[in-house]
């Protein structure tokens, strides 16, 4: 090697040197910035001549393991969806408050039904009815407010909606900001690596809120796509959510595709085509603090909502309603008459029947609707018993067509009874395929001295009855649990507890309505609707109020037990999986302090070489003069 090569080497070696101590200095500088990638310099051996070589620092690389950086993703989304869920449903136990607790649900029906029992007990004193009246109030009462707690939730949930959009929008600017300016650096350049240092970050806060799948093409942009292959982010291009706030939500409001019935804040996405998204109807987003509160608005919560709902239904239903068996019908063919004089809107006519093909018990429950745009009724798949909506006062004629039409497949017959006008006639259709079991009708008593042990306690407001009617715009039980209250007319006057007839007067004493009230909540086995999360369409949930309300309490608690672990667990994967990436991705001030003294070391032997070219330049200067 000649000594022009040396000294072309040695320089080469001083200028790779001095790259590679910029790029320590820099990564010792960065030790704690966020999101910062350590960095190694690239450097390649260049033939010079013959025989020597140079060195050339030709960018810098990233260490990072995108395997890891991938999966830590996924799992940060998974983290914010269940550090959501997990956070809600812990503010939702302390709507119901601690079981054995005053101010809870559990509480304020037993201390009703005690004050009940202590009614029958006192044979009907003017202090206890005051205090079963005053213990109904209190029931109410604490209806009403769960409801109210319930509903806070969602509409916290619904606006918390609207702050991650805007957070996702701005994460997603940030990105596509940076893809711009990515184009036509190489991924090598170092000013290039500080700006994906600031793209990962970004897409790190992005999979905070939904899920994201990265991918990079051959120009070093970063296309971002959630699971369901929606694109968030393109070549400077990104995606917008939008949100429409609907204010506080009550009960009645609930999503609907329809945006013009839809009661609750709309979400859309605009995307980077200029197309725009219903974000739950296209179900865009499965993971993520957005993918839960969605959730958590739209199902959750509504679950808890019906939960309450179904028992105030059921408790006013029970105390109120009266169910007359049908008649007999000797045949052929063979069935029952249902009187349907005096049925309010929601009220039921209920046949059991055998299919005698397989053998196999069904159940139908006709229910009185007077709102013709409420029809037909849907029904869950294999729902037992399945619905059937019908105006009852459309006439026995028109009735008895509709329903024929209804359940052509069933084998029953539905016809006019000679007597009274107002009587249904079930029978079978003759063919020996059905045999009808057993019918009756479930009415709505509306008084409070009918004769009846029935007593309309609670209604939906302040003297509208419960019956459970159905309309266009929905269920009367929906929401029930917020509206309900005790009977205006019982709170004036508290005798009605005990007085149930006037002509003749209920004699001093008599038990008969209170054994009867306390019989109802305590004792009597309900079907209770698969949309409390309780039983399914074909098997409903049956027990007790106190079941019911011992039932949902335990699963509501259950769930949010579940979810406080899943987050626990969450935590656990996400902290594992930061700390594989810190692993390579991290500045390791002990490695780079090893480096600097290495570079250090080879700065000095380059120097020495050139000091040692130079050296022996001048002794040939020196010979030839």
């Amino acid at each position: 090697m000649g000594l022009s090569s040396a000294l072309a080497s040695a320089m080469s070696g001083l200028r790779a040197n001095q790259a590679a101590l910029s790029i320590v200095s820099s990564n010792v500088a960065n030790s704690q910035t966020p999101g910062y990638v350590v960095q190694t310099p690239n450097q390649i051996e260049v033939t010079t001549g013959d025989f020597g070589a140079t060195a050339m620092t030709t960018g810098v690389s990233r260490e990072l393991d995108s395997y890891v950086l991938n999966q830590l993703r996924t799992e940060t989304g998974g983290s914010g969806y269940a550090d959501q869920i997990a956070n809600i449903l812990k503010q939702l136990q302390n709507v119901y408050g601690t079981p054995g607790n005053s101010g809870t649900l559990e509480t304020a029906l037993n201390n009703f039904t005690t004050a009940l029992q202590a009614l029958s007990t006192s044979a009907g004193s003017s202090s206890a009815q005051t205090v079963a009246v005053g213990a109904a109030q209190a029931l109410a009462q604490q209806l009403n407010t769960t409801t109210k707690g319930i509903q806070s939730l969602r509409s916290n949930v619904d606006q918390d909606l609207g702050t991650s959009a805007q957070q996702a929008n701005a994460a997603m600017q940030q990105i596509a900001d940076i893809n711009t300016k990515l184009q036509g650096l190489l991924p090598n350049d170092p000013t290039a690596a500080t700006l994906m240092d600031q793209r990962d970050q970004a897409i790190n806060t992005l999979s905070k809120y939904v899920d994201v799948r990265v991918t990079t093409d051959g120009s070093n942009q970063a296309n971002i796509y959630t699971t369901t292959g929606i694109q968030l982010v393109g070549a400077g291009l990104a995606s917008q959510f939008s949100f429409s706030s609907a204010g506080a939500l009550s009960a009645t409001s609930l999503y609907n595709t329809d945006p013009a019935k839809s009661g609750v804040g709309a979400l859309t996405i605009k995307l980077p085509n200029g197309s725009s998204l219903d974000v739950v109807a296209n179900n865009v987003v499965s993971s993520g603090q957005i993918a839960a509160d969605l959730k958590l608005r739209d199902q959750t919560l509504v679950q808890a909502q019906n939960q309450i709902d179904q028992l105030a239904a059921t408790m006013s239903s029970a105390l109120s309603d009266k169910t007359t068996a049908g008649s007999a019908v000797a045949g052929p063919p063979a069935g029952f008459n249902v009187d349907l004089a005096g049925a309010q809107p929601g009220n039921t006519v209920n046949i059991t029947y055998t299919d005698t093909t397989t053998n196999t018990q069904r159940q139908i429950t006709l229910v009185n609707v007077t709102d013709p745009a409420a029809l037909p009724l849907q029904n869950a798949t294999n729902a037992n018993p399945m619905q059937v909506g019908v105006n009852f006062s459309g006439g026995m004629g028109a009735i008895a067509s509709a329903l024929n039409t209804a359940l052509s497949g069933t084998h029953l017959t539905f016809s006019a009874a000679p007597s009274p006008a107002t009587t249904l006639r079930i029978t079978d259709d003759g063919t020996g395929l059905a045999k009808v079991n057993s019918s009756s009708i479930t009415k709505t008593i509306s008084s409070l001295t009918s004769g009846n042990p029935q007593l309309p306690l609670f209604t939906d407001g302040g003297q509208a009855l419960y019956t459970g009617a159905i309309t266009a715009s929905g269920s009367q039980m929906t929401g029930l649990a917020g509206r309900i209250a005790v009977n205006t007319q019982l709170v004036t006057d508290p005798t009605r507890m005990s007085v149930y007839s006037t002509s003749p007067v209920t004699p001093a004493g008599d038990t008969t309505r209170s054994d009867y009230l306390y019989s109802q909540l305590t004792t009597a086995v309900y079907s209770y609707s698969p949309q409390t999360g309780l039983g399914s369409a074909s098997q409903p949930f049956r027990g007790s109020i106190s079941n019911y309300l011992q039932q949902f309490l335990s699963v509501q608690s259950n769930a949010a037990t579940q979810a406080t672990q899943l987050q626990q667990g969450q935590s656990v994967v996400v902290s594992t999986l930061q700390a594989k990436f810190n692993s390579t991705a991290s500045v390791n001030l002990d490695s780079e302090m090893s480096n600097l003294i290495q570079l250090q070391n080879a700065y000095a032997a380059n120097a020495h070489v050139m000091s040692v070219v130079q050296s022996m330049m001048n002794t040939l200067l020196q010979a030839q003069a």
